[in-house]
């Protein structure tokens, strides 16, 4: 399986968790993890629950922030169980797999799951061009953490076995995807400026921000395209600065 795929693990609160969800990564060929501000890292626990897993553990990237963990990919997938406000584009785990796998021939994938009682936050979620639903009965819907990335091990594992070694590569872009941290900077400009220009109130902002991440995760930005928009961002501050120019007179 491809080294570029990153599974993130989100405030695990529980070191047995974390364990048992490298020995679902291990047992199906995934080999990248990142936890982010884990409660209890290293543990006794984890290694114990790892069964073997150890050296994912022992090569396992721990970062305080999600924003951290996923600067350098160009595609994020958040687990999600809940409806949101505003609807996200949602697939489901074998979905996920035929999106994935492909796209980590080509940049770095993150496969992002949540604290174990309570999943992403909508600010996290936010960050994700998709979310994940594993469709568990309704009336007993609770997937422990270890479950849930062993279900979407699982689904990578078999879509990397039916296309064998010949896997479809996405359409040829002329430019490469623009990375998580690239669309932040990005998004922290686009609201500076439509601030600026009063078209966000900041005491009531409403889900302008959010629709608007909504919009271009659907269209997956490349860098050439980001570095175009934050042009006519500078451009616009750059004309706001500047004073009127006088009429002229006849």
């Amino acid at each position: 399986m491809s080294d570029n795929i990153l599974v993130v693990l989100v405030n695990s609160s529980h070191p047995g968790n974390i364990g048992s969800a490298a020995r679902a990564m291990k047992t199906m060929g995934l080999s990248q993890l990142c936890l982010v501000a884990p409660d209890q890292f290293p543990h006794e626990y984890a290694t114990s629950r790892a069964a073997g897993a150890d050296d994912l553990l022992d090569n396992a990237r721990v970062v305080d922030t999600l924003d951290e963990a996923i600067a350098d990919c160009a595609l994020v997938v958040g687990t999600s169980a809940r409806g949101r406000k505003i609807p996200w584009p949602l697939l489901n785990p074998r979905e996920c797999a035929e999106r994935v796998l492909p796209e980590s021939r080509r940049h770095k994938v993150a496969l992002v799951f949540g604290r174990e009682e309570r999943g992403l936050t909508n600010d996290e979620l936010a960050r994700c061009h998709y979310h994940v639903h594993i469709p568990s009965m309704p009336d007993y819907s609770s997937l422990n953490l270890g479950a849930a990335v062993q279900v979407l091990s699982y689904e990578l594992r078999m879509a990397q076995l039916a296309a064998q070694d010949a896997l479809s590569v996405p359409n040829e872009w002329d430019a490469e995807y623009a990375t998580a941290a690239e669309l932040e900077g990005y998004y922290g400009h686009l609201e500076e400026v439509l601030r600026q220009i009063g078209f966000i109130d900041p005491a009531n902002p409403g889900q302008v921000m959010t629709r608007l991440r909504r919009l271009y995760s659907r269209q997956r930005l490349d860098k050439i395209e980001v570095n175009i928009l934050r042009g006519v961002l500078s451009e616009t501050q750059r004309s706001l600065r500047q004073p009127p120019t006088p009429p002229t007179e006849e």
